[in-house]
């Protein structure tokens, strides 16, 4: 990195804490802190949730993600729409009309205090979890680049966020993270146009997408039934939908964005616009990523992209087998050029060779070949590495391949996406365990300033809490598949649960807490049982699958409890 560099990422990151905190400071009550006194417009509600989603993973992840495995992924959005309109028409209402801080509070008025309690403890497992991931992920980078120890870099992303939330709770959230979406856009935008144009010259974007398609990056969907395929579109409007419903309809960290809405129709809008944007701004980001696999066709290519891994053979007594496959993955490479060069050119003629395509999709197979033996060496040097690389070709391309300044920029995407997803769920899970477990179980009432400080403090308790987890975090499969399965096994419980008190109006409050319990227990062993002791790839069921069978579970459940064991507890709301 170069002293440009460093200031565009000094100078974007200063700028955003201190805006926080300088435009949101002196919260004097508890509407204020928690609900932002209700003035947000409906765009900045919308930039808000497409902020607190499009965390650093996403971006991390993302580009890595469709590098490997094409543009399948995208189908994990195909029902997040759908859900939107769900939302609009059913939650946002009722929410207002209960005059909620929280999703919570609401399942009190509709069940009891067992039943509130119990959803806002998963939420603060899960979101936990979640959060600390947030910071995670760019600590990766942060500290591969800089030969930083993890640790304190985790603590460096944290504390940033924690300064401004802590000042200015969900008002500080949301203002800064239009800063923030501009920051993102704007340096994925320069980036897409930059890989175009250091593609070789007589090449089009028709051709680099025939490319991509010729080494199966470009099927979009995928038809199949088979349990076993992570992405599918039946999985993606099913298990997608329940996962979208419930992140954005019952987690905190989204429901706050949208409840600090001027009105209903604000929030309403707010979130229409995020159902709007949210599948062509992951398909961009999606085809950015295609699109550096294209570039690296043409250009030289690690064996593996975890830098680590590298530093971790070359003191063992394997380099000289990993020496052997690097001088014959470069030789595969500059064949690959050559092949590739020749299809463009059959390309611009009209013409798709298919003993060009053959040759190519020959040629790929023996490259994953290749990185498997990689694999296989960086395993016999340490076996506790991490292999899958898929969270750095991102990061590689940015370091090697951008220009000065703009590093400095694409830098400070990452961390500024950190920072807004981080900021989310710390302002969620102080709300939540100041309204839903701390005030409502305190005996005696206590003042407005009293409540303030009390979540403060929670926003400070819980950013230690997400700087540990993240300090001790470790890399499964990529990190935006780690967010999302630690998502799906908490949100088919809870969003049955709030399905339930919506839909379902004569299951009262026993049968949804020991459906809810039941159901939990159960997603817990299906997830052991069928995917988490089946290493990558040999998974007995796609994680998306855990939140339709949670949702469903928990309504059923609750249904036949009600009529077989709390019949007399029938009652008309």
């Amino acid at each position: 990195m170069q002293l440009i560099d460093w200031i565009v990422l000094t100078v974007t990151l200063l700028f955003i804490v201190i805006y926080g905190v300088w435009k949101t400071r002196g919260s004097k009550n508890v509407e204020d802190y928690i609900l932002g006194n209700n003035q947000t417009p409906w765009h900045t509600v919308g930039l808000s949730v497409m902020a607190t989603q499009a965390s650093a993973i996403t971006f991390l992840s993302t580009p890595g993600q469709a590098y490997h495995d094409g543009m399948g992924f995208l189908q994990f959005y195909f029902g997040l729409p759908i859900a939107m309109v769900v939302i609009c028409v059913t939650f946002i209402p009722i929410y207002h009309k209960y005059k909620v801080f929280t999703a919570y509070e609401y399942l009190e008025k509709r069940f009891d205090l067992k039943t509130r309690s119990l959803a806002a403890i998963l939420f603060l497992v899960q979101r936990g979890l979640g959060t600390g991931l947030t910071i995670y992920a760019p600590a990766i980078i942060l500290s591969a680049l800089l030969g930083w120890n993890l640790t304190i870099m985790n603590s460096i992303i944290g504390i940033l966020v924690i300064i401004y939330t802590f000042s200015g709770g969900t008002k500080a959230v949301n203002v800064t993270q239009k800063q923030q979406m501009f920051v993102i856009l704007s340096g994925m935008i320069i980036t897409f146009f930059l890989i175009l144009h250091y593609l070789p010259n007589d090449m089009t974007f028709s051709s680099a997408l025939h490319i991509a398609g010729a080494n199966d990056k470009m099927n979009i969907v995928n038809f199949s039934f088979d349990p076993e395929e992570k992405y599918t579109i039946w999985s993606g409007i099913t298990g997608g939908f329940f996962l979208a419903l419930a992140y954005f309809g019952t987690d905190q960290s989204q429901v706050g964005r949208y409840l600090s809405g001027k009105s209903v129709r604000e929030s309403q809008k707010g979130l229409i616009m995020n159902g709007l944007l949210k599948v062509p701004m992951q398909f961009f980001i999606l085809l950015t990523g295609v699109l550096v696999f294209v570039f690296f066709q043409f250009n030289p290519v690690p064996l593996n992209f975890n830098p680590n891994n590298k530093i971790t053979v070359e003191k063992s007594a394997y380099k000289n087998e990993y020496h052997i496959l690097e001088k014959k993955l470069e030789a595969l490479s500059e064949d690959k050029k050559v092949i590739n060069l020749l299809y463009i050119d059959q390309l611009n003629q009209d013409y798709d060779n298919p003993i060009l395509r053959k040759e190519l999709i020959e040629l790929s197979s023996k490259e994953k070949d290749l990185r498997e033996s990689a694999k296989e060496i960086i395993l016999k040097a340490d076996k506790n590495s991490e292999t899958n690389d898929k969270d750095y070709v991102f990061f590689h391309f940015i370091l090697n391949y951008l220009p000065k300044g703009l590093i400095g920029l694409l830098l400070a995407v990452i961390i500024s996406a950190a920072m807004s997803s981080t900021a989310s769920g710390l302002n969620a899970l102080a709300s939540t365990t100041a309204i839903d477990i701390y005030k409502r179980n305190l005996k005696e009432e206590k003042t407005e300033k009293h409540y303030v400080n009390a979540t403060k403090f929670f926003t400070l308790f819980w950013g230690i809490i997400a700087i540990l987890f993240a300090s001790i975090g470790t890399l499964f499969e990529n990190l935006i598949q780690l967010v999302n399965i630690v998502g799906s096994i908490f949100y088919g419980t809870v969003l049955g649960i709030f399905l339930v008190g919506f839909y379902i109006k004569y299951v009262q409050a026993k049968a949804i807490f020991y459906s809810a319990i039941i159901s939990q227990i159960t997603i817990f062993i299906i997830y052991y049982f069928t995917i988490y002791i089946y290493e990558s790839g040999d998974e007995k069921l796609g994680y998306l699958w855990l939140n339709f069978i949670g949702a469903l579970l928990t309504i059923s459940l609750s249904v036949l409890l009600q009529i077989i064991l709390f019949r007399k507890e029938l009652k008309t709301e």
